[in-house]
């Protein structure tokens, strides 16, 4: 069995969804790994992964509006709150979705589904640099 880890980094521009499944695939090939599988790990607290529809944007904000009425800001019964309004939101978000995607390898290629692609799930208002971690193991 082999095994092969690359790490990358994601600037957002603050809420939202970032695709990166054209890095986690370069990653899946550049590891030469045919049958397998690929986890991608997000290394923070207040961002997460999701697999979601990659074809139509409305989809995707949708996600992010139901997210904003499922743990709104500004709640008065939040104490930890140092980093602003969106400090503890952003954690219970992450808390509710992933940090990291578990994705078969086969024919060294990731067997996402036809409208499925691999996004990072900024919670936090303010831009941030994310970095996701790729393991890649398999033959």
């Amino acid at each position: 069995m082999a095994a092969h880890a690359e790490s990358f980094r994601v600037r957002t521009r603050g809420k939202g969804t970032f695709e990166i499944t054209a890095e986690v695939a370069a990653i899946v090939q550049r590891s030469g790994i045919k049958t397998g599988t690929v986890t991608v790990f997000v290394r923070h607290t207040s961002a997460s992964l999701v697999i979601m529809e990659n074809a139509d944007p409305d989809a995707r904000r949708d996600l992010e509006v139901f997210f904003d009425h499922l743990v709104p800001e500004n709640t008065p019964y939040f104490i930890h709150t140092a980093e602003g309004p969106d400090d503890m939101p952003s954690h219970i978000r992450m808390a509710l979705t992933r940090t990291s995607e578990v994705i078969p390898v086969m024919g060294g290629r990731m067997t996402l589904g036809t409208w499925q692609g691999i996004f990072l799930f900024e919670h936090r208002r303010d831009p941030h640099q994310r970095e996701i971690v790729v393991s890649v193991v398999g033959e």
